[in-house]
C-alpha cells in the first residue's frame, strides 16, 4: 500500500519525532494538480515541463476568450498527463468570466477575471472516476 502525503509537509512535526500527516490517494492527486496549477514553467529545476501556461497568460490582454481558454486548456492537458500518471482518460474544461468583487480595502468594486478549470479522469489505480474543480483569479493571481 502507498502513503501519500498531505502538503505542506509538516517538517517540525519529524524534528518532534511525529509523524507526516498522510491522506489519501484522491487527495494527493488533487494537491498534485495545485501545484502544477500554480507552477509557472520553468520554476522547477529538475522538470522545466512541470507547471502550466497560466502565468504566461495572466497578464495578456485577452482579445478572444475562447482562444485564451484553449491555450489553456491545451497546455493543462499536456501537464496534466505527463506529470500526473495516476489519472488516465483525462479531459480538461476552461472557461473564464468576469466577476465583480467588492474590496473592502478600497471601498470600490472591481472586475476581476475568474478561470474555473475542471479536471475528469479516472484514478488508474482503482478505477474510480474522479473530478477536480477549482477557480482562480487573475491578473494577479490569486486562489478562490
Amino acid at each position: 500500500m502507498s502513503t501519500y502525503y498531505k502538503i505542506p509537509l509538516q517538517l517540525d512535526a519529524v524534528m518532534k519525532g511525529n509523524k507526516l500527516t498522510t491522506c489519501d490517494l484522491a487527495a494527493s492527486i488533487r494537491q498534485n494538480l495545485e501545484m502544477i496549477l500554480t507552477a509557472r514553467y520553468g520554476e522547477h529545476r529538475s522538470d522545466p515541463s512541470f507547471g502550466c501556461e497560466i502565468w504566461n497568460l495572466d497578464f495578456e490582454l485577452i482579445s478572444s476568450v475562447a482562444a485564451w481558454e484553449e491555450g489553456l486548456r491545451k497546455s493543462l492537458i499536456r501537464s496534466v498527463t505527463s506529470h500526473e500518471l495516476r489519472l488516465t482518460d483525462v479531459s480538461i474544461n476552461v472557461t473564464i468570466s468576469d466577476l465583480e468583487k467588492y474590496s473592502l480595502f478600497k471601498q470600490s468594486t472591481e472586475m476581476k477575471k475568474r478561470v474555473n478549470i475542471q479536471v475528469v479522469g479516472t484514478i488508474a489505480k482503482t478505477g474510480i472516476p474522479f473530478q477536480y474543480d477549482t477557480s482562480m483569479f487573475l491578473s494577479p493571481l490569486s486562489i478562490e
